[in-house]
């Protein structure tokens, strides 16, 4: 694969599980050699300069990595003498993002303590201690409520609004790449499939899609959508009694569609018009069948050593 991020910006990677999402941030952030092909981090490359990357970026990972017998200053303390930020400057930067993150009162209180949320909210604190020219998120609102996701976007919009600085994103949450992103990437069996922003992403899947639901959809109702001139029956079967189907423009073929069946006497219980989402795009993509995690993976990080593959060159 091969992909750039400029400066700035608000960069989505999607992808189902498997899809190689997390072994390309191990692979970016250091913590994984790439097999083959050149990564660069504002010029310096993965493999040959991993400590000039690392003092650049900020991580936010998807497991807890706070020491939970520590206050959560005492860990953001000890995240900045890690990266060698100088204590005073250490501490005004500490009280920014406690304030940020809404973590204030709870500064002094030992981690193990703290809800799930709070746990999060101050692993997203640590990764940008440093004041990171980067920050990569993976999946940092996984598992959360919806009140302490939204709190999170929150920051990731406030950062974007005050700083220069790049978010690099990846989440399976898409209305959370839609609303943040300023372009997504769709990585699929480790192959970016889809790039854009989300509107023409959205835009690519082509037409809006018309429910309908009747009283028994069955193989008659299934063949009379198909001999409507411009519908295309989406999935090829019915979902209970509703069938779903996609037009250029719903407002113009729904008058049509609708005739077509009263003139076939089968009456429509109801009608609901989508307009094309990204997760319709996301399926569109990389398809609708479930997946677990490949068994048997060699991406998973290692000690450094050098394992047979092939990853393409990435920015």
């Amino acid at each position: 694969m091969s992909f750039e991020v400029g400066e700035g910006e608000v960069f989505g990677f999607l992808g189902p599980n498997g899809a190689g999402k997390t072994t390309t941030i191990s692979i970016l952030t250091t913590l994984m050699l790439p097999t083959n092909g050149k990564a660069e981090i504002l010029g310096h490359d993965v493999v040959l300069e991993p400590g000039m990357v690392r003092k650049a970026i900020g991580l936010v990972p998807q497991d807890l990595t706070s020491d939970d017998e520590l206050t959560g200053r005492e860990n953001m303390e000890l995240k900045s003498r890690l990266y060698g930020v100088r204590m005073s400057e250490a501490q005004k930067r500490i009280d920014e993002l406690l304030h940020l993150v809404g973590l204030v009162d709870a500064q002094d209180r030992i981690v193990k303590t703290y809800s799930g949320g709070m746990k999060k909210r101050l692993e997203f604190a640590n990764g940008l201690v440093h004041n990171p020219r980067i920050l990569f998120l993976d999946e940092p609102t996984l598992g959360l409520d919806i009140q302490t996701r939204t709190s999170i976007w929150e920051h990731i919009r406030k950062l974007r609004s005050e700083t220069n600085m790049t978010i690099f994103l990846t989440t399976h949450y898409l209305e959370e790449a839609d609303g943040l992103c300023d372009r997504i990437a769709i990585i699929d069996h480790g192959k970016i499939v889809a790039l854009d922003t989300p509107t023409g992403l959205k835009k690519a899947v082509g037409g809006d899609v018309i429910e309908i639901e009747v009283e028994e959809c069955g193989t008659d109702v299934l063949n009379l959508i198909k001999s409507i001139p411009g519908v295309a029956l989406i999935d090829g079967m019915c979902t209970g009694n509703k069938a779903r189907i996609k037009v250029p423009d719903a407002n113009a073929a729904l008058p049509s569609v609708l005739s077509t069946f009263w003139k076939s006497k089968i009456d429509v219980l109801n009608v609901a018009i989508k307009k094309p989402s990204l997760d319709q795009a996301f399926l569109e993509y990389t398809g609708r069948e479930l997946r677990d995690e490949e068994k048997g993976s060699t991406t998973k990080p290692s000690n450094g050593t050098r394992r047979p593959g092939r990853f393409g060159r990435r920015r």
